[in-house]
């Protein structure tokens, strides 16, 4: 904390420099915000011509870029220092609530119970096995505090044992790039094998002869995921053999083996074509054969049991998707014949297959629907639930061979359950509640509800509620309305033992389930993408309107969060209607839009084309101009702001919400707060430890709780 040394009144005294300004106005100063330079540089496209005076700021080797990023640090150290005790605070308080020494629930995989835990006081998992019985031995996989010593960031993914259970992969970032390192552990000896492949996504596949490891390379550049190679252990990193070469830029792909551990698996992805590749995993030196070659808007995935491929599709109109199957060597879709049907009010989002169970997730009118269907047999039946903001989802279920099917369960004031289910007895066992620690979290002293608001264009929105019960709505609660609405991507209620430091403090937490996700079935999606793309920001005003309207707050008490594609939402609903907000939070934005989609060197553009369209054409340019928030910025007041960003950020790159800050600082006329954070050493999820993301929350609720003066 910055403090001015002082000599006043014949003695030498450190004060801070905030309360100084407020005690002896004779002395007071104000802290101004950073102001970046203006280089001018056009963009032409279509015969049109935008003047982006702050396009300098892309280049992150330019100290003067680092600079003036460090100078919107300080001004934000500057303008919180008041609330530095309170977030602490926040922070502990939070953190207090989390069972520190907590493990997961353990599941069994080819003879052995994996596990993670955490230690008390420690960042980082502990990835762990026990051979055949929960009472073995414990033998230590990964211990990840260990191995995030003197790293900023430290991400460890994509852990594979091999079949034979001797050896494990697993891919470190250190960087918050996305770029894995993958190397491999012999679990009998405990040595890392000096291999090391570098660029890649972090996952990777063992064929069945535990020696011959398939990953995928990122571009070095793009960081899309456009190559399959394989690695022979023994054999030089350098020496991996390219297997198969994405080389559609609108596609990325992966690799893996089928749940039957027959198949090796590669797939080819883009937002509306699938296309895959298999290979029996016994003859990883064999060629790959294509299931169903690629056609535009065709989308599939497949499972395999016994003789058939299941396979989930969208073929002949099935916009909500539907499940069908073909024998193993016929599998074109010629051969594909249909088990369940399509349904206008049912999205079918996955299917889990044992050896005598069929189960199904489904989504009906926004919920969660798990399906069980008995094979050769009349007999099916769902799991009930009894709210209407809840999610369910099916977990980890590695064996066919079993009557357990184990679940998810959780709602907005109910912590998270994890449940095995026999599906022949019906009966169920909770193996493990999420336990909120200190004793005074209670589900009954929390109301959810769902609530239906009505677009400007006459469709119902639902939202999703919870706060404290007894509160009064006489519109003057604060709320807090969070929401996506992109990439058919569903943000369903859940439980946050973190939020419960807004919850207990007066404030309401509404998700406004809007177009451009799935909430509602595949077409809510395609009502709020490519040039229906205005469908998502107006969706979220009119939440507000109806929230405000219904008294659950007003215009002095409305928050509006988001992040990512999230953030592209904040930004465009503070140019829409930023009368509606006190404060907006807007995490990693994807705010840039139109000069991001043009520039095909940036990772992720040219993927998604088929998501906002494709500039080089005209039409979606005109489109995408008129909503970007970085160009429609412009002389009028706008609610107070926190932004947030990641220096290594390679989703949303950090320079667009740095380009958007100056140029609000630039053009706004009011002198409401705008507070920039970034984060110089993690990207696009912020940093990876348990804790310390803690503390990223608790700055983003002091913001918010300080608006209210709310100071405890």
């Amino acid at each position: 904390m910055k403090r001015l040394l002082l000599f006043l009144l014949g003695s030498l005294t450190f004060v801070n420099s905030n309360t100084l300004a407020q005690n002896h106005p004779i002395l007071k100063t104000e802290i101004y915000p950073p102001k970046a330079k203006k280089i001018a540089k056009e963009l032409k496209a279509h015969n049109n011509v935008r003047i982006d005076d702050y396009y300098w700021l892309n280049d992150r080797e330019n100290p003067e870029v680092i600079n003036y990023l460090e100078k919107e640090n300080e001004y934000n150290e500057q303008m919180t220092a008041h609330t530095k005790q309170f977030q602490e605070d926040l922070f502990e308080e939070m953190k207090a609530r989390i069972k520190e020494d907590d493990s997961s629930v353990p599941y069994k995989l080819n003879g052995y119970w994996y596990l993670t835990r955490f230690e008390k006081g420690k960042d980082y998992p502990i990835y762990s096995r026990k051979k055949e019985s929960l009472d073995a031995p414990e033998e230590i996989l990964f211990d990840v505090n260990k191995m995030a010593e003197g790293h900023e960031y430290y991400s460890l993914g994509g852990l594979n044992v091999s079949p034979d259970n001797k050896l494990i992969a697993f891919g470190v970032d250190t960087v918050s790039r996305r770029k894995y390192t993958i190397q491999v552990k012999n679990l009998e000896t405990g040595e890392i094998l000096n291999e090391k492949i570098k660029t890649t996504t972090g996952g990777s596949t063992w064929a069945n002869d535990n020696k011959t490891l398939f990953y995928t390379k990122k571009d070095e550049k793009t960081l899309r995921s456009n190559q399959i190679y394989k690695h022979v252990l023994g054999t030089k990193s350098k020496d991996g053999q390219l297997v198969f070469e994405e080389e559609d830029e609108t596609y990325n792909t992966y690799i893996y083996k089928s749940k039957s551990k027959k198949y090796l698996v590669i797939g080819s992805h883009s937002t509306l074509t699938s296309e895959f590749r298999i290979l029996e995993a016994d003859t990883p030196n064999g060629e790959f054969r294509i299931v169903q070659p690629r056609e535009r808007g065709l989308e599939y995935g497949f499972t395999h049991f016994e003789d058939s491929f299941y396979i989930l599709t969208n073929k002949d109109g099935a916009t909500n998707f539907k499940l069908m199957k073909t024998p193993v060597d016929k599998t074109g879709k010629e051969n594909w014949v249909e088990v369940i049907p399509h349904r206008e009010d049912y999205l079918l989002e996955d299917i889990d297959i044992f050896e005598h169970y069929l189960v199904i997730s489904e989504r009906n009118e926004g919920l969660n629907k798990i399906k069980i269907i008995k094979w050769h047999s009349d007999e099916s039946y769902y799991l009930p639930f009894d709210n209407e903001t809840y999610t369910a989802y099916t977990s980890i279920n590695p064996d066919f061979d079993t009557d357990i099917l184990r679940y998810t369960y959780n709602s907005l004031n109910n912590p998270t359950s994890v449940i095995d289910f026999n599906m022949t007895t019906k009966e169920k066992l909770v193996l493990k509640e999420q336990e909120v620690v200190g004793g005074k979290f209670k589900k009954e002293n929390y109301t959810t509800e769902r609530v239906w608001a009505t677009s400007q264009d006459g469709t119902k929105i639902p939202i999703s509620l919870v706060y404290r019960k007894n509160l009064k709505k006489d519109g003057s609660n604060p709320l807090l309305q969070y929401a996506y609405g992109s990439y058919g991507s569903t943000i369903d209620p859940y439980f946050s033992s973190v939020r419960l430091s807004l919850l207990d403090r007066g404030f309401i937490y509404a998700i406004a389930h809007i177009r451009g996700g799935e909430y509602l079935g595949r077409a809510w999606y395609e009502d709020g993408k490519l040039l229906k793309k205005m469908n998502t920001f107006t969706d979220f005003i009119d939440v507000s309107k109806y929230l405000i309207d219904q008294k659950y707050t007003s215009e002095k008490h409305l928050y509006a969060m988001g992040g990512s594609a999230g953030g592209l939402l904040m930004g465009a609903i503070m140019n829409i209607a930023p009368e509606l907000y006190n404060g907006i939070i807007a995490a990693v934005p994807f705010v840039d839009v139109v000069t991001t989609m043009l520039d095909d060197s940036i990772p992720l553009t040219t993927g998604e084309y088929d998501e906002w369209g494709n500039p080089n054409k005209e039409e979606y340019y005109k489109y995408m101009l008129s909503y970007s928030p970085y160009d429609n910025v412009k002389k009028h007041n706008y609610p107070n702001m926190l932004v947030t960003t990641g220096l290594h950020d390679s989703q949303v790159q950090y320079w667009e919400p740095a380009k958007w800050v100056a140029k609000l600082r630039e053009l706004k006329t009011d002198t409401n707060k705008l507070l920039f954070h970034i984060n110089m050493d993690a990207g696009h999820g912020g940093s990876s430890g348990r804790f310390e993301a803690l503390k990223e929350v608790a700055e983003e609720y002091a913001f918010l709780l300080d608006l209210e003066d709310i100071t405890q």
